[in-house]
């Protein structure tokens, strides 16, 4: 049950983080809100360790997380470059589902397979991903646009394993250097990626809030989920957390009165079946 409850506070913080993250990628560009973001989340954390007495992780945990976050960092610079060139309703979903998928397929191989009902969870759990985080036609842009999904499928699979080897990373406790060295993973791949395409580092500073706002929800997702695989399993930490489109679309119907579809709603009841069929 514990598990449950860091899973889809997870879900949560890091769907509130991508909410914010839009809104500072309509300020600064994508890749420019995810560098500061970055940035502010390492020197958070550090100031986080004044106040939390927790040992360095060994050589292999570090080496995991730093992989884990460069791969995340990855997925989330393929997810946001597929949305620019106007794939935003094959993008979300194929790469969300992915994420999710993933971690599974490699819990059932290390795990063991799970009760019966939470693999019926399993399967309402990504309806609701695929649902949630689609358009009305989602489906018909998909099947239309079947030779555009390198990119999606790619970002997920930077995604997924990021779930795998921050687990891996964490099965010794610990999360606030974890996440220091995923953060610094990240950073030197987006580092390496603005330095590589020459995009100019500028940034207005009426913009650094909501930065600000989206570098430490983003790390509210990552500790949460750290939490949910020490407490349970892989596959239910991961599929809970990947719930979070449900909570970026809920925040943009409250905050910017964007109207949610059919098929989101739809989305939205199937996360809750699932959330009960995990917790029975």
């Amino acid at each position: 049950m514990t598990s449950i409850l860091f899973g889809l506070m997870s879900a949560f913080t890091w769907g509130a983080g991508d909410f914010t993250g839009g809104l500072a990628a309509r300020k600064v560009g994508a890749y420019r809100s995810v560098f500061y973001a970055e940035v502010i989340g390492v020197f958070f954390l550090f100031g986080v360790l004044l106040f939390v007495d927790e040992p360095l992780p060994d050589t292999r945990a570090r080496l995991f997380a730093m992989v884990a976050g460069a791969l995340g960092s990855a997925g989330l610079i393929l997810l946001y470059h597929a949305m620019s060139i106007g794939m935003m309703s094959i993008a979300a979903p194929v790469s969300a589902l992915l994420a999710a998928v993933l971690p599974v397929v490699v819990g059932i191989f290390t795990e063991g397979l799970p009760r019966y009902l939470t693999l019926i969870g399993f399967a309402f759990a990504l309806a609701a991903v695929w649902l949630i985080s689609q358009s009305e036609n989602g489906v018909k842009d998909i099947l239309s646009h079947l030779s555009d999904l390198k990119l999606p499928l790619l970002a997920g699979i930077g995604f997924g394993f990021y779930f795998v080897l921050m687990h891996q990373a964490a099965r010794d406790g610990g999360a606030v250097w974890l996440m220091i060295f995923s953060r610094t993973g990240g950073l030197i791949l987006v580092t390496a990626y603005l330095l590589i395409t020459r995009v100019s580092w500028k940034i207005e500073l009426s913009a650094l809030p909501i930065i600000s706002m989206n570098g430490i929800l983003d790390l509210g997702g990552n500790f949460f989920f750290i939490l949910a695989g020490q407490a349970g399993r892989l596959d239910v930490a991961s599929v809970l957390s990947s719930l979070f489109p449900g909570a970026t679309v809920m925040l943009a119907w409250i905050f910017l009165k964007e109207r949610l579809n059919r098929n989101q709603w739809i989305g939205v009841a199937f996360a809750l079946t699932a959330i009960m069929l995990m917790t029975i």
